[in-house]
């Protein structure tokens, strides 16, 4: 077996067009907690994001020999796992579901947060983000909420990273404008 140490792309120019399971095991014990991570930021449910974990990683095995080095390993995956998530999220929505509450069980009330003003913001941010294009949440998310530098992101949608750098501020500041809407309003 390969060590683990081994970079991704080490492994793939040592095992270019052969889906090897000895570099692909390898690349799964690399990657699956960065994975997971990224599912559990989406979906925040920690067995959802198990499951999408591993969904994720049959699916770039299955798509494994497709992978051409235009990019990192982690940003094709990055990319798998991101697309897999934000999907399943959407048909989430279009197929409501509703949770099963035994009946005669009591329940806690919960307590009033301290924080009431702090989320009371994030929920101003939230109906603001909720008013951008798909694109521009996107991106504000991958920046902020998945913790991706500009250049991956340039990366990731083969743009320069100054025109990554400006979508992201007119997306900062449209969302400025709208929260000072919903303030007023």
């Amino acid at each position: 077996m390969k060590r683990i140490s081994s970079t991704a792309n080490q492994l793939l120019r040592q095992h270019s067009r052969i889906s090897s399971p000895d570099t692909f095991e390898a690349l799964y014990k690399q990657y699956v907690n960065k994975v997971y991570r990224k599912c559990l930021s989406m979906t925040k449910d920690a067995d959802m994001a198990q499951d999408y974990t591993q969904d994720i990683f049959i699916k770039a095995f299955e798509k494994f020999d497709s992978f051409q080095n235009r990019s990192t390993f982690s940003t094709w995956l990055y990319s798998i796992s991101y697309n897999y998530c934000a999907d399943q999220l959407r048909l989430a929505k279009r197929l409501p579901t509703t949770a099963w509450v035994p009946e005669n069980v009591a329940h806690d009330i919960p307590d009033i947060p301290e924080d009431y003003l702090h989320e009371e913001s994030l929920k101003l941010v939230r109906q603001s983000m909720e008013k951008l294009s798909v694109k521009e949440r996107t991106l504000l998310r991958l920046k902020y909420e998945d913790g991706l530098t500009i250049d991956e992101i340039a990366d990731l949608y083969a743009l320069k990273p100054s025109a990554v750098k400006m979508r992201l501020k007119r997306s900062r500041e449209k969302i400025q404008i709208l929260c000072a809407r919903l303030y007023t309003v």
